[in-house]
């Protein structure tokens, strides 16, 4: 964990933005696979890391806006503990890592917040993901679980919001680190590219890279060649030559800060003259979305950006046609690109979307458009500096929306819809970076990882 007073300086710093009463973070619990003490991989919640730091289960942090303080609750081990985990630190020991100087045992939350609110004072919480928490603020609060939701605080979102979006130099370093293990999961999925291959031959391998780091995969590995669907996470095909494998992963470092990389190459390593016209396409857009980014730019215009760059692309091949201006507009690039260009990072890989992607990706001075593709953008708002995003245009001929828009007629004045439809067997290819938004304008965090033709044709052939 960082150092305890990066987490006391959070929690002075959350003071300020959030008026009264008490601030609630529970911990998360462990989840369990099949039977009770059989768990999945145990997963702190990210607020609670965020401002208390702690990775263990059965914790709650309490910062009581109205008295000065800051709470720990959770338990100390006994001897039944002791055997099976070996011996632990005390919740003092625990809580004094994280710059705490006052810890109850858990039995204490219950009464501790049904005093706070016998007495009319306001307790904050933000919105549960996980079953078993809602159950357990059910009880803390007193109320039926559908009543939770109007114990949900705008204020104290939007306070979480305004600190996390922020990365501190700390932070940064951590994303680094897990680049850093990101770059060797796709480099070594770029030389197991190869003819014969079974995909969960190469999606075992980088997981495994991932926990030998010392932390977990950030999100399921996407790793397929049938690239067209977004989210792939079928990896029963055998690799074979003239397909692309697109592998979107990352992996978490210790104190749970996440990479997200994707990276696209042909099976076999040599690019075929209908791949190397597509992939360029992809990669001119991912280019052209790093240069623009910057402080004071909405993410809006430079997914647009990237848009008409993969349309001027299209139409240097005859797969679309017309004002390019033209067809953004109208949407028709959302055949080929039909999703945003990135959203935040940070402890989360979709960075803090817990707490509504209203308040990360948009704000009152931008709204969400309705039109498919563009609605899907997680992150519009305007850049600042210490920002963290992902940028990931892509390409993807997906078959049943092809047909469905050539059925309809949509978009016919900018689609080659016969071309089109001779690329229906082509896949799909994404290349996503890691960016820090800077005072002067932005840079890839990390090593880099081999994305031009040249770098990974010569590194696939090594």
């Amino acid at each position: 964990m960082f150092a305890p007073s990066v987490y006391a300086s959070r929690r002075a710093r959350l003071r300020q933005l959030v008026s009264s009463g008490l601030i609630l973070f529970p911990g998360n619990p462990e989840a369990s696979m099949n039977y009770p003490a059989n768990t999945y991989h145990y997963r702190q919640d990210s607020n609670f890391l965020y401002y208390f730091g702690l990775d263990h289960p059965d914790l709650a942090g309490v910062i009581d806006l109205d008295n000065g303080k800051d709470i720990i609750f959770g338990n100390d081990v006994d001897i039944d503990d002791i055997i099976w985990m070996g011996p632990q630190p005390s919740m003092n020991e625990r809580a004094a890592k994280v710059g705490v100087d006052h810890t109850e045992p858990l039995s204490q939350l219950e009464p501790y917040i049904r005093e706070a609110l016998a007495k009319g004072r306001k307790v904050h919480i933000v919105k549960p993901y996980r079953y078993l928490v809602l159950v357990w603020l059910e009880s803390l609060l007193g109320v039926h679980h559908s009543q939770v939701k109007d114990f949900i605080s705008e204020e104290l979102i939007l306070g979480i919001v305004a600190m996390r979006s922020i990365k501190e130099e700390i932070e940064i370093r951590e994303l680094e680190k897990a680049i850093g293990v990101a770059y060797i999961m796709h480099t070594t999925a770029m030389r197991m590219a190869r003819p014969g291959t079974v995909e969960q031959e190469i999606a075992g391998a980088i997981e495994g890279i991932a926990l030998s780091h010392g932390g977990p995969v950030s999100f399921p590995v996407i790793l397929s060649v049938d690239g067209q669907t977004l989210h792939n996470h079928y990896h029963g095909n055998i690799l074979t030559e003239g397909r692309m494998m697109v592998v979107d992963a990352g992996c978490e470092t210790p104190l749970h800060y996440a990479s997200d990389i994707t990276r696209t190459v042909p099976v076999g390593g040599k690019f075929n003259p209908r791949q190397k016209d597509i992939y360029q396409i992809v990669l001119d857009a991912n280019m052209a979305a790093i240069q623009a980014t910057r402080p004071g730019i909405y993410n809006k215009k430079v997914h647009l950006l990237a848009a008409k760059t993969i349309v001027n692309g299209l139409k240097d091949i005859d797969l679309m046609k017309g004002d390019t201006d033209e067809a953004v507009a109208a949407g028709a690039h959302a055949l080929f690109f039909p999703h945003g260009l990135g959203h935040m990072l940070g402890l989360d890989v979709h960075d803090m979307e817990g707490l509504g992607e209203k308040f990360v990706g948009y704000n009152d001075t931008i709204e969400r458009s309705n039109q498919f593709g563009l609605a899907f953008l997680r992150m519009a708002r305007k850049h600042e500096p210490g920002f963290v995003v992902t940028i990931e245009p892509g390409i993807y001929f997906i078959p049943a929306l092809i047909d469905m828009w050539r059925k309809e007629g949509k978009n016919e004045a900018f689609i080659n819809y016969d071309k089109v439809g001779t690329y229906k067997d082509f896949g799909g290819i994404r290349i996503e970076d890691d960016i820090l938004v800077t005072p002067e304008g932005c840079r890839v965090l990390g090593k880099p990882i081999p994305k031009t033709i040249t770098d990974i044709e010569n590194l696939m052939s090594k």
